[in-house]
């Protein structure tokens, strides 16, 4: 995949690079935002942590708002904000070979749960994984009905729990977990039904999972305020399991 350097921007002794690359799915450009750490921008290899957004967010909101960069760069982690719609881009170096091996992943709202998801549908690929306010059962709420209804269809509900951490960590049964969840009491989504971390946690239990930190945080809202409070947990739950 190629992508073009937009600008570079010096930020807590390391370079935040804002990319961009063209989709052929769209037909339109699309962004994503690379933080390296000092280590990184002098040459060393480092590990990374993959933040997906919510729902209508771009690569901006977080880089501008979430203040990791300052965590990140602590613990020499690079972080990347990629565009969070699925793209198959199709583009010279997409089949190159890239080193995976040490990648943790993270998001809010809509990319906690799809941070929770894809963690749980592919074991090993990712060292650890956390979420912010995530949609944690989408299957049993407002916004996850309307959506899957229309993606996979209002009748087709067990295609449904293919895409639901809380039905997809029911198949982890016995096995351990390293997931970090921080959710806002005072958030008017969890008031509303439309988050369910319990139901999450109860699945987990039930399943007999390890490994899982649900945290309930009084007063915070579904705000970057909430976010950047936790960030630095955030990242030294990943840099736990990177740098393992």
């Amino acid at each position: 995949m190629a992508f073009e350097t937009k600008a570079t921007i010096a930020n807590f002794g390391g370079k935040l690079l804002k990319l961009q690359h063209q989709s052929s799915s769209t037909g339109t450009p699309m962004d994503v935002n690379l933080f390296l750490p000092p280590a990184a921008v002098y040459g060393s290899k480092v590990p990374v942590l993959i933040y997906l957004s919510g729902l209508t967010c771009t690569p901006q909101n977080c880089t501008e708002k979430g203040f990791f960069q300052a965590h990140a760069a602590r613990k020499n982690i690079a972080l990347v904000w990629p565009d969070t719609s699925p793209r198959g881009a199709n583009l010279p170096g997409e089949t190159d070979s890239w080193d995976f091996g040490r990648v943790s992943i993270t998001g809010h709202s809509m990319g906690g749960h799809g941070a929770l998801t894809l963690y749980l549908k592919n074991p090993g690929k990712y060292r650890s994984v956390s979420a912010f306010a995530p949609i944690a059962n989408p299957s049993q709420c407002p916004w996850g009905e309307k959506a899957f209804s229309g993606y996979l269809g209002a009748e087709d509900r067990e295609a449904w729990k293919k895409h639901d951490a809380t039905e997809l960590v029911k198949g982890w049964a016995g096995k351990d977990i390293k997931a970090l969840i921080d959710v806002g009491i005072g958030d008017n989504f969890y008031k509303q039904g439309q988050l369910l971390p319990e139901n999450f946690d109860k699945a987990v239990k039930e399943a007999g999972v390890k490994g899982l930190e649900l945290r309930y945080q009084p007063d915070y809202d579904h705000s970057y305020f909430f976010m950047s409070t936790f960030a630095g947990d955030h990242v030294e739950h990943a840099a736990k399991y990177l740098f393992a």
